[in-house]
């Protein structure tokens, strides 16, 4: 991502105050005073709220919505209770967020006009069109304890059946003379049959895709380990195939549960040199198909297969600028990895999320749609071009998803020296016509980094640091800015904190839609 900080720094020569006793009893005394009309959301640590006596995260957090009275009353001092704070090493900031009416509202819905009202048309049909989920899916587990009864007799019943299978070498292999007494050896996924419970995972995938029906589940196992045979998939898994595919199919992050999360970018196939290249002849769609389910085998052996383990994956279907059904090549390429999938590879899918959808392929959707079960129906997510970021964030935390997909996370190949995906983001909606402040109050010298983006843009945004001393002077970080929805994606910036104060991000929201804002931030102490 490329990013961006314009600042205007005044720097007054303060001093960084004595933290004695009785500066911190004045200063406790001065914020009870402050007062505003506004809703306020308070952010508390899932254990306890943050207090200046405390080190706690502020990443992870719990809204608390209260409503501030319209009239603060004045409080003397000397009436009020004084207790003694002594900040901790490293103390961590304490962030509020606070929601109050929008100054740039009648500006920008005159600059708007019509404008403004045919987004809103065209995003009401856009939801009309999308179709929604089906149902709720809820993962079956892979906690062998969980099952119910009939299913553990089906389990049971299964492996007797893999026993004597391969007591007899009926997976394909042939014995040598000294090995006909021995019982034969089958790995899948890099997990050996019936060797420990994550062989009893791998059969439940094999189960649930026949609804249970053993000797159904039996035939599918078995052709699958013979079309693994003879499309020598552990040779495939070693080998260094060259492709130019890895902005088309690639591994990023993980979903809320934990599933590793695969994105299908299809809009890459617009480029008619890599279409070429790909799906031009026979021997080309073969090598395609090779490098797919490479990619696929090891992704597949990172999952785990343990019982209660995570051994499922979230698809996310970019459908921006899609070639479409009536590219043949990429339709028969295509047609013939969803089958090799479905006999080949069950049960892995976690959920398949169709983002930016045009309207061909709600058509198809349309035609298909009754001849899908509910069961696979309920796994489906269907989001058009302005629901895409929304979307992804209810399965997916912000700092997990790409830039590119509204969130925070750069490409691995890209460098991040401030945040990694262990750096969690927090999500404010920002409703119409109303402005979000960011309050976040620091406890000692150090320099923040901070990344905040709105989906969309269409806001004013500034950033300042404002000293506790009531005679220093704010600081403008960043002046107000009228984000476009052209502008750089995400903004990061950073500021040295030499004395006690709080930095305040705000974002003005004029429009008549609501905004997602998300940010993060990071402290390195001075």
């Amino acid at each position: 991502s490329t990013h961006f900080c314009e600042s205007l720094c005044i720097n007054p020569k303060i001093n960084l105050p004595n933290l004695d006793k009785s500066h911190r009893t004045k200063r406790q005394s001065k914020k009870k005073k402050m007062a505003e009309e506004s809703i306020t959301t308070t952010l508390t640590t899932p254990e306890k709220q943050p207090s200046p006596e405390e080190s706690n995260s502020t990443q992870q957090v719990l809204a608390r919505e209260t409503e501030t009275p319209e009239k603060a009353t004045e409080t003397d001092p000397s009436e009020a209770p004084e207790k003694e704070v002594i900040p901790e090493e490293h103390q961590q900031p304490k962030v509020t967020e606070t929601e109050t009416a929008s100054t740039e509202k009648k500006e920008l819905q005159l600059e708007l006009g019509d404008d403004d009202k045919s987004q809103k048309e065209a995003a009401e049909e856009e939801k009309k069109r999308i179709p929604k989920n089906l149902g709720s899916f809820k993962e079956e587990s892979s906690k062998l304890s969980d099952l119910s009864d009939s299913e553990k007799k089906s389990l049971d019943e299964l492996k007797h059946l893999v026993r004597d299978a391969l007591g007899n070498h009926q997976f394909g292999s042939t014995p040598k003379p000294e090995e006909e007494e021995e019982e034969e050896q089958v790995t899948i996924w890099g997990v050996p049959l019936l060797k420990d419970d994550r062989s009893d995972v791998v059969l439940l995938k094999f189960l649930r895709a026949r609804d249970f029906k053993v000797k159904d589940s039996l035939a599918m196992l078995k052709n699958t380990i013979k079309w693994r045979k003879e499309f020598k998939i552990d040779e495939l898994v070693e080998e260094e195939l060259v492709d130019d595919l890895d902005k088309v199919v690639f591994m990023h992050g993980h979903d809320r549960e934990g599933h590793p999360v695969c994105y299908n970018v299809y809009g890459e196939f617009q480029n008619k040199e890599l279409y070429n290249k790909t799906f031009s002849d026979e021997e080309k769609r073969k090598h395609f198909l090779r490098t797919r389910i490479q990619f696929l085998e090891r992704s597949i052996r990172k999952l785990d297969f343990s019982s209660g383990g995570v051994s499922t994956i979230f698809q996310i279907n970019d459908m921006k600028n899609s070639p479409g059904l009536g590219k043949k090549e990429l339709r028969s390429a295509t047609k013939q990895a969803v089958e090799l999938l479905q006999d080949n590879y069950p049960e892995f899918v976690f959920k398949q999320a169709f983002i930016n959808v045009p309207w061909w392929y709600l058509v198809f959707y349309t035609v298909i749609g009754p001849f899908m079960t509910p069961r696979s129906k309920s796994k489906l997510v269907f989001a058009g071009p302005s629901k895409s970021a929304e979307t992804l964030f209810k399965y997916i935390s912000p700092e997990q998803v790409p830039v590119q997909y509204g969130g925070l996370s750069v490409d691995p190949c890209d460098c991040n020296p401030d945040f990694s995906l262990d750096d969690q983001a927090s999500e404010v909606t920002v409703k119409p016509g109303t402005k979000q402040t960011v309050e976040i109050i620091i406890y000692e010298k150090c320099e923040i980094v901070w990344e905040i983006r709105v989906i969309g843009w269409e806001v004013s945004y500034k950033a300042e640091f404002v000293p506790e001393e009531t005679d220093a002077y704010t600081v403008v970080i960043q002046k107000p800015r009228k984000m476009k929805p052209a502008d750089e994606p995400v903004l990061t910036q950073s500021f040295k904190v030499n004395e006690l104060g709080k930095v305040l991000l705000t974002v003005d929201n004029p429009t008549s839609k609501k905004k997602k804002l998300v940010y993060r931030f990071n402290v390195k102490p001075l």
